[in-house]
């Protein structure tokens, strides 16, 4: 395992009949997709919770911000063997304030669970998307990953930030670069429910 400080890549995008696949660095594909719709995703993305929001503000960004992705995740390190043993979402909320500036530089993505303020949905418009994980699935995910790298080590494990490549990762777009959001679509449609049950 290596610190890292950068990356490069290309991106590329095509739908089949299970999912819309996905690679990274991300690129103007992103701006198709639709909330509601799955996709798989490949390449790397970088884990980053609340301390590394902090620790990129003040000090840059270890990795290159275009087309990437960052994940909500405090991951499950062994560090004897530089395997992930865990790596599911974290509540994703809670970087509601901090993630614009990511936005600003050219990440396209996050993942994460529980979706994300309308200030963030109106940052991503136009920009990119919020990949909802499933919480609970945390050893599935990590069995779809592998490690490359840290940055920011000093953190501690869940919250520094790790390098992570992926293969066909399963996610649903959850807030779309058009305004879509899931998570509002579920909170009308149990409101409209529950007015027509109790009337």
């Amino acid at each position: 395992m290596t610190e890292k400080n950068g990356g490069t890549g290309g991106a590329c995008g095509a739908g089949d009949a299970a999912g819309i696949e996905l690679k990274t660095p991300l690129g103007s594909e992103v701006l198709s997709l639709r909330a509601g719709q799955r996709v798989f995703l490949t390449g790397t993305i970088y884990t980053a919770r609340d301390e590394a929001h902090l620790e990129m503000k003040k000090c840059g960004i270890p990795f290159n911000p275009k087309g990437a992705v960052v994940y909500h995740c405090g991951p499950v390190i062994d560090t004897e063997k530089n395997t992930i043993v865990a790596a599911g979402p974290t509540t994703s909320a809670r970087m509601n304030s901090l993630c614009g500036f990511l936005i600003d530089e050219g990440v396209c993505a996050f993942i994460g669970k529980g979706g994300m303020s309308r200030d963030v949905l109106e940052k991503l418009r136009g920009r990119g998307v919020y990949l909802a994980y499933t919480g609970g699935c945390a050893a599935l995910a990590a069995s779809r990953m592998k490690l490359k790298g840290v940055s920011y080590p000093h953190l501690g494990m869940a919250e520094a930030v790790w390098e992570i490549e992926c293969d066909r990762l399963p996610l649903t777009v959850a807030m779309d670069s058009a305004g879509g959001n899931i998570y509002e679509e579920v909170a009308g449609s149990a409101s409209k429910s529950f007015s027509a049950m109790f009337p």
